[in-house]
Parts: C-alpha cells; structure tokens; sequence
C-alpha cells in the first residue's frame, strides 16, 4: 500500500491555522473524519492523547506525527497539515512543529498500512523533500509530492536488497517504539542514512507494530562489531550475548545517530552478557550508574502504584465529604451506606499501594519472575507481622518496608536464577514453574519479616517527628516538599516529593500531601499569571500558551510549565520554586489538609481548611509571578507584543 492511498484530499490543508498543540490534534481529528476513516471520533482522539501522555510524539526537526491504533478507526488513513509559522507541540528538541502526520490505525485486520506509514516515517529524515512539502501550496501539490519521492525509495530499496555485503555489515542495529509505528522507522532511517555518510556499513532491524522486519540473522550477529539498540521497549537481547552492544532510547537513533554510529566502532563499548530474560532496552545496561539503575526501578513501582492511591485516596475522600459526622463521629466515613461503600472500595485500593509498589519493583530488576515474589513480599510488608517477638506482633513498617522488600525481592530473583542457570536444559520449565514462585517468595517473605522490625522503628520514629513538628518547623517542612515540586516538575526531585506525600497518607499526616499539591500546582499558574499581566515579556505563541496553563495548574499538572522553563530555566525556575515554597508554607501554617493524592481544585471540597488552601496557592502563584516579572525583562523586537 503506498502512502497516497492512506491521503484524501479531504484530510490535507497546507495552510493550517492552530496555535497549540490541543488545538492542533482536535483539528487534525476533525480532517480524519471528513475523509471517512473514523467510526467515533472523540473515541480515537482519546486515543491520541492517550499515545501523548506516553511521551511526545513531536519528534523533532519541525516535524510531529501523532497516532492511534483503536476500535475507532474504521479503516487506516492519514490526515496532514502545514503550519507556516510552526506550533509549540513539545516536540524532543522543543522547536516549534510546522509539518504534522496524523495515523490512523485499524485495532483489528490486516497490518498492511504499517509498511506505508514505515515509508512516511522514511521519507521525512529527508530535511530537503521535508522543506518541499511545507511550501507546498495545494493539497493536490502535497500528494504529489510524496508520490515522486516514494517512488524514489522503492528503487533505492530494491538497490540496497541487491547490494548485500560479502563481508557483512560492522555495525547491525535494532529500533523499537511502544507503538511501533513512527519512531522505530525513522530512527532507522536516520542510523542507516548517518552510516552511508560515515561510511559504516549498518543493518537495521526494525521491530514495529507489524513485527520485526530487516531480521539480523546468526550470520550477521556473528560478523558485526557492534549491535545498537535504540529502543524505548522491551527487546529480548540474548542473541547478543558476548558482543558489545549499546543500550539506549528510540529518540537518540533519531537525533544522535553520528555519536552512537562514532562510539559503536571506537572498540570501547562494554560486552553484553545476557541474564536469561528480555530486557528494556534501557535497562541493566553495563555504563548505567547504580543510582541511575535505583531509581529507574523505584519509579517502575511508583508508576504501577499511583493509580491505585489517587483513585482509592480521592474516594475515601469523597466517602468523608458525603458521611454525617453527627452520626458516630468515631464512625465517620462509614455512618451512611453510600459512604461506607465509598470508603470501603477506598481501602480496597489504597491497600493495593504497598504490593503493588514492591511487585513492580521487584519486576522492573528482574523481569517478571519478580511480580510474584515482590507482591507477597511487600503483602508481608504491609501487614507488619514479626519474627522478632516470640508471641508474634505487629510492626508498622510501612512505606519504607514495602521499598526494601520490592528491592530484596528482585535482587533474590537474580540470584536464584544465577544459581539455577547451571541446571540441565530439560530442567529449564522448572525455575519458572517451582524455583522462582515457591523458593522466591518464601525467601523473600522471610527477608522481609526479619527486617519489619528495622523499618518499623524507621517509620514510627520518621512519624512521630513529623507529627511533632510545629510552628517554623512544620511551615519549613511544607515549603520543601513544595518546593521540590518545581524543580523540575516532574522529574526525579518533583516525583520524590510527591512520592513522600503520598507515603505519609497512609500514616495520617494529611497536612503534607496539601503542601506537595499546592506547591505542584504553582507553576502553571505562574506561567498563566505571568502571561496574562505581563504581556510584553512573552511572544505572542507563548502568551496563548499560557492561557492552557490556568486549567493545567488548577488541575495539579506541574508539565505545563515545562515549555517556558525548558526556553529560559534560570528565570522561570527560580520564580516557580519560590512561589511552590510560598504556597507550601502557607498550606502548613493554615493547617490545610489533603486525603486524596490528586484532583487539584476538583478535590477542594475534600480539602481541610479549603479557603485558606486557595488563598495558600493564589498567594504562592502571585509570587512566583511578580519575581518572574522582574527577573524577565520586556521584549524589545516582538512584533506581537
């Protein structure tokens, strides 16, 4: 299937008009459905905006190319338009996007459209055929366009299958993305094109949504001296066992193809050597720091486990909003039966949170082997009980234990996989089947009960230290934790402090988790104020843009800010952490507390002291406004302004 064939006419305009990226996918769905490809079409935009909260699909260059794969899509299709001043789409390289693709792929039938989507993907690595198709002035004119140029790559395809290498290639590769579609494609056109450039003979294996494709035989692997993997998904890598190989992200095969094609034959790349399990591309890789190894680990367990907290913390909240205190104040929550039911699906999830935190924990260090051990170790965790008292016990041990028993649980799995890996091959169904779940688990229960005791007193003495803290050491504690959410808003120092609020929900310190949300929610709202009563500080694109941030910040999205900070961090950062600390104090002067880990001012009702909150936050963001004000001078040549 060729990539006109996908086009309508209906579906192309050269001379689009958007000015966010909101704006420009809402349009862009709209073309899809004209030109008949869609069965619903706010069912596949939420499946766009699904694909985008994975990661941009901005790739960078002034191109983006969002997609779907849904139940919504009657049949594959591509809609294209062409912003001539280009649109903010957060794109890799935060450029602005002036050619945009949208996909639309079919959930269910043939994979047939996949090879003309990998062509698009393809063609556009061409910066000049690129350039061409934004000064294209009628859509006839755009599909012409891409008709010549795919007619070129078939006959270099058909070259490049002619031409196989006697000797082999030096460096072999292999591309994936979690969809499968866009950024495994062109990030093997851009290692194949840098390799024709450097003279580096490469193969590229490219692992997208209809499987993989340009397969690396044993033959290749043999020959090579070097395997990139360039990968933002799991890649079983056992067939490379004893070679050097690089282990990085899809988006670096796209942007830094010159230095990963330089470093994989400067003969300085560590050897692989395979643990017996499909591996995450970017995981367990020998030049990974251990702390980097941590946290990719500890973040794998936070991610699994956030849902299961914000959804069961906002209903335990809603369950207090709707009891009747009068009732049976020690009751409260459970007095009516709409409360009760509330407060008890509450629990229900907000007790998944420790399992699940060291299940996921224990998976990401070795593979899913760990699951199982890490959700009955963190099980044992939550339940606090104890060999350390003869008549049995309870501990509580917490977060904190729950954290350990995640690593104890993987790290043991690696072992006894290292232990078993000698045993005969037709003994191999059994370290899976028996080893792992029996001898893991109660390994792993047995660690985890022995160190209760250890981390209860950590938890119990962090407790009682922070339910002590009163006067200027409760309002510093509050400006913190807020702080540290825009730092880098959403990044490693934001995720701890929204994990630590989180952590201390399930010890009764609600007072916490309100000065980490309310610091969460400053920078957006700083960005909006900012934009809004300082105009000439900020360009035209950028003052729209702050338009969203309101609805982002009163929403607790601390990534709306990303974009201006990104453009200018030593202004913008410094005027968001202080204002974030600014709130967070105020929050715990107030006493303002928070049951429910998310929901911005949609949760306000089940806020303690909710007036004060707001007037914490709007105080807050009207300081990080004023010292960004000063800190940004007036544009001096902004036509918009």
């Amino acid at each position: 299937m060729r990539i006109s064939e996908l086009l309508s006419l209906q579906a192309i305009d050269v001379n689009a008009s958007v000015a966010s990226k909101a704006e420009t996918i809402d349009y862009m769905t709209r073309l899809m459905e004209k030109s008949g490809n869609l069965n619903d079409r706010e069912a596949y935009k939420k499946g766009v905006l699904a694909r985008e909260e994975e990661g941009t699909t901005g790739i960078g260059e002034g191109i983006a190319i969002p997609h779907s794969k849904c139940a919504a899509v009657k049949r594959a299709g591509l809609a294209a338009i062409v912003v001539k001043d280009g649109v903010d789409y957060e794109s890799l390289d935060d450029e602005p996007a002036d050619l945009i693709f949208m996909i639309a792929a079919p959930e269910t039938g043939a994979n047939v459209h996949l090879e003309a989507l990998a062509k698009l993907s393809t063609i556009l690595m061409d910066t000049e055929f690129k350039e061409s198709l934004v000064k294209a002035e009628t859509a006839e004119q755009f599909i012409q366009m891409i008709d010549k140029k795919e007619d070129e790559l078939d006959g270099k395809n058909e070259k490049k299958a002619m031409e196989a290498s006697k000797d082999g290639y030096r460096v072999l590769a292999i591309t994936a993305c979690p969809t499968g579609i866009a950024h495994t494609f062109m990030a093997a056109e851009s290692l194949d094109m840098k390799g024709k450039e450097l003279g580096i003979s490469i193969k590229v294996e490219t692992q997208g949504a209809d499987g993989a494709k340009n397969v690396l035989t044993a033959e290749d692997v043999e020959n090579a001296e070097c395997i990139i993997i360039a990968a933002d998904k799991k890649v079983d890598l056992a067939r490379f066992d004893g070679k050097p190989v690089i282990i990085t992200k899809v988006a670096d095969g796209i942007h830094k193809a010159d230095e990963l094609l330089h470093q994989a034959v400067s003969k300085n790349v560590p050897i692989y050597h395979h643990t017996g399990a499909a591996q995450a591309a970017d995981d367990s890789s020998e030049n990974e720091s251990v702390g980097r190894r941590i946290y990719k680990n500890l973040m794998n367990g936070v991610s699994h486990m956030l849902p299961f907290v914000i959804g069961g913390g906002i209903l335990i909240a809603l369950a207090f909003l709707l009891d009747d205190y009068s009732i049976d104040p020690a009751n409260f929550g459970k007095n009516t039966p709409v409360a009760a039911y509330l407060k008890t699906i509450g629990e229900f999830s907000f007790g998944m949170m420790l399992p699940v935190l060291a299940g996921y924990i224990a998976m990401s260090i070795a593979d899913r082997p760990g699951l199982a051990v890490g959700f009955v170790a963190g099980l044992v965790a939550k339940s606090g009980s104890t060999f350390a008292n003869p008549a049995g016990g309870e501990v509580n041990a917490g977060f904190l234990g729950a954290l350990f028993a995640g690593f104890a649980a993987g790290y043991l799995v690696l072992l006894l996989k290292k232990m078993t890996s000698k045993l005969p091959q037709s003994l191999n169904s059994v370290r899976p089947m028996i080893i792992y779940p029996v001898f893991g688990i109660l390994t792993g229960s047995m660690i985890t009960t022995l160190i209760n005791p250890l981390m209860g007193i950590i938890n119990d003495g962090l407790t009682s230290v922070l339910n002590s803290m009163n006067g200027t050491s409760k309002v510093l504690l509050g400006m913190v934790v807020a702080g540290m959410e825009s730092v880098d808003m959403g990044g490693p120092v934001n995720k701890t402090a929204y994990v630590f609020g989180t952590s201390q929900l399930a010890e009764g310190n609600f007072e916490i988790m309100a000065a980490v949300m309310a610091g969460g929610m400053v920078p957006p709202l700083v960005i909006a104020l900012c934009t809004t009563f300082f105009k000439n500080r900020f360009t035209q694109k950028e003052r729209e843009s702050g338009l969203v941030n309101y609805l982002l910040g009163l929403s607790f999205i601390s990534e709306g800010a990303i974009p201006f900070a990104a453009n200018d961090p030593l202004r913008v950062i410094p005027a968001c952490v202080a204002g974030s600390a600014a709130a967070g104090g105020m929050s715990m002067l107030f006493g303002c507390t928070l049951r429910a880990p998310h929901g911005g001012i949609f949760v306000l009702p089940t806020i303690g002291n909710p007036l004060f909150y707001v007037l914490a936050i709007f105080a807050g963001s009207a300081v990080g406004c004023l010292i960004l004000a000063v800190l940004k001078k007036p544009l001096k040549n902004d036509r918009d302004s």
